[in-house]
């Protein structure tokens, strides 16, 4: 078995280490296109093989695909981060033009691999990863809910002191403030979150879930990558291991909760195939609203995608 993890900052080194942790591979390989980064990091990862006890063997690369080949799930998380005085068209043409050219490299590599895609904007990424790779949309999707999903139970588990393993959570939509959190599918070892919270700390729960990149940007000045990293690595372990895990995941709608040719966070069942399944649960009507409107947006900045006429 071999996982490839393109980019090699924050969030991919944190998500390769994760990977060598769990043993999901015999060999990781990690590409940057910055000289020595990878490979500094890698070998890095390597020598604490005897310490943290495992076999994977690390090697990282500078822009050398060749080594890639072969991969049977790629994890990209390659771009920039809006910088000041960057426009949201300035931000989707520059990571468009990097997911392109990493995407159409992968796939000349490594043909039959699952892509999980991290890079921001999340949703939009995702889909000119699809449109880019030209393959079975069950096999290229984007971390988001997962990451979501962990933000929101381990704020709830803080509000209720107690264990963040016994909360389950549902989110759905585009990744960000559209999201769209689901309290009628929350709980607390089976129990209701409804009934163990007051409605208004809820409420407030969900809007920190809501700007949660946000809020460890103003702390830190730059995005989080132990989350998101821990979060990508559970995506491939589910694949891996074929696991059939039920999690929410960047997919592409093709008739699901009446919507078409669209990415958006919904929740899938996670096997050796990649998206095994696309879960329709039931929406009350304010909540298909929301998920409407999410959708709405996301598709606002496909389109600013699809008019760039970047990808063919």
């Amino acid at each position: 078995m071999k996982i490839t993890v393109v980019g090699a900052g924050n969030v991919g080194s944190t998500c390769a280490n994760c990977i060598a942790q769990k043993e999901l591979a015999k060999e990781l390989i990690i590409v940057d296109i910055k000289d020595g980064l990878a490979e500094g990091k890698g070998l890095d990862m390597w020598q604490a093989a005897p310490i943290n006890y495992y076999n994977t063997k690390v090697k990282g690369v500078t822009n050398d695909y060749t080594a890639t080949a072969g991969s049977e799930v790629v994890v990209i998380t390659s771009g920039l981060p809006r910088k000041p005085g960057m426009s949201r068209d300035d931000l989707i043409a520059t990571n468009a033009g990097i997911v392109k050219s990493v995407t159409e490299n992968v796939i000349a590599h490594s043909p039959n691999a699952i892509i999980i895609i991290v890079s921001n904007p999340l949703d939009v990424m995702t889909y000119a990863a699809y449109l880019t790779a030209k393959k079975a949309s069950n096999k290229i999707f984007g971390m988001a809910g997962v990451l979501d999903t962990a933000r929101y139970r381990a704020f709830l588990a803080e509000e209720l002191d107690v264990s963040p393993k016994d909360i389950q959570a549902l989110l759905m939509g585009g990744h960000g403030d559209t999201m769209v959190p689901l309290p009628r599918y929350t709980t607390v070892s089976g129990i209701p979150v409804t009934d163990l919270i007051d409605e208004d700390r809820l409420n407030a729960i969900i809007e920190r879930t809501k700007f949660g990149g946000g809020e460890l940007v103003n702390l830190m000045g730059t995005s989080a990558w132990y989350a998101p990293g821990a979060a990508a690595a559970q995506m491939v372990e589910a694949i891996v291991r074929d696991q059939k895990r039920i999690f929410p995941v960047c997919a592409y709608l093709n008739g699901e909760y009446g919507m078409k040719d669209i990415y958006l966070g919904v929740p899938v069942k996670l096997g050796k195939n990649g998206i095994e399944e696309i879960i329709e649960v039931k929406l009350n009507e304010s909540e298909m609203a929301m998920l409407k409107d999410s959708a709405e947006s996301v598709k606002s900045i496909m389109k600013v995608l699809d008019d760039m006429n970047i990808i063919d």
